[in-house]
């Protein structure tokens, strides 16, 4: 394998100690919770890969086409030597579709929490896209985002497929965004973002019949157990996906199956038989909702291009 130097964040986790005081601190509110960017452990990145393959998960091709049409009237404005920053990694299947159509791209600079996820999927780009520098950074883009000193003057253009931006209440969604427009030099911005629709197809997406999703959801148990030694019986929850129509999301639960204690680090957890732990919500917009986000961040719509049943949008942003 192609090694790939990663650069590391002043910010990027202090592993053990984080993830245990996230871990404690969710687990003992009011309604359980565990911060989503735990799933993402190298298991349940390739979990996550699966699911993107699912018939029942239309958000990634449905993406994909929708940015092969609009990649392509954006090449004309994107100036030589720029630098592409993504934010998360992913499967890499997306990035390459921004390297095919736009020449000229000088770097490739993906954040990403999961290491050896995020190194394995830059050395495989790097064997087919050797003109382009690959500078790896593992930390947490949730948090302020800093750059090498060298990258301050390249312009850029940034990246942030896929609807993570969904995972966030709006409101840490328009703080997302307005730490991105703080970088140095960005012309723009590709953001794609789930649409609202019908509940049962948003359903089926987050809770596949093969029950991959379900597996990445209770891997989450599995990690914490190896990690923190906690005692989690994974058996003893299942996975559960629930439309939320008041707040416009997608949210997935661990339901308890029964009374039960676990312990981590010394404490211990109690739940009461049917007591979820709320894993992730993925909100869904409309075109107009999304745009009042961006603009309360400074960002100007410069375009949103939709798929042709609106089930899926990618919006080009642009710093004001």
């Amino acid at each position: 394998m192609t090694s790939i130097p990663a650069e590391t964040l002043s910010q990027s986790i202090r592993a053990d100690q984080t993830f245990l005081q996230s871990i404690l601190t969710g687990l003992q509110a009011e309604q359980k919770t565990i911060d989503s960017k735990w799933l993402y452990d190298p298991k349940g990145s390739h979990l996550f890969d699966q699911i993107t393959e699912l018939d029942a998960y239309y958000p990634t091709r449905t993406e994909i086409e929708i940015l092969e049409r609009g990649l392509g009237e954006l090449a004309p404005q994107i100036r030589p030597g720029t630098a592409l920053m993504e934010l998360g990694s992913g499967s890499s299947v997306k990035t390459r579709l921004v390297f095919e159509h736009i020449p000229g791209l000088s770097t490739y600079v993906p954040v990403d929490i999961s290491e050896s996820h995020l190194l394995a999927a830059a050395a495989d780009l790097a064997r087919d896209y050797p003109l382009i520098e690959m500078r790896p950074i593992v930390g947490d883009f949730t948090s302020d985002i800093s750059l090498p000193k060298d990258l301050s003057n390249v312009p850029k253009l940034l990246f942030f497929p896929g609807s993570t931006i969904g995972n966030f209440e709006p409101e840490g969604a328009v703080e997302l965004l307005t730490r991105c427009r703080q970088i140095e030099r960005v012309d723009d911005f590709i953001v794609g973002f789930d649409l609202v629709k019908d509940p049962c197809t948003l359903v089926r997406a987050y809770d596949d019949e093969l029950g991959v999703t379900a597996a990445f959801n209770l891997n989450l148990l599995v990690r914490i157990n190896r990690e923190l030694g906690a005692d989690f019986e994974t058996a003893a929850f299942r996975h559960e996906a629930r439309w939320n129509k008041r707040d416009s999301r997608i949210e997935m639960h661990l339901v308890s199956k029964r009374s039960q204690t676990v312990g981590i680090a010394g404490k211990r957890i109690q739940f009461s038989q049917g007591e979820t732990i709320h894993t992730e919500n993925s909100h869904k917009y409309t075109t107009d909702r999304f745009s009042d986000l961006a603009g309360q961040a400074g960002w100007s719509v410069g375009e949103i291009w939709t798929d042709e049943q609106d089930l899926f949008a990618v919006a080009l942003l642009k710093p004001e």
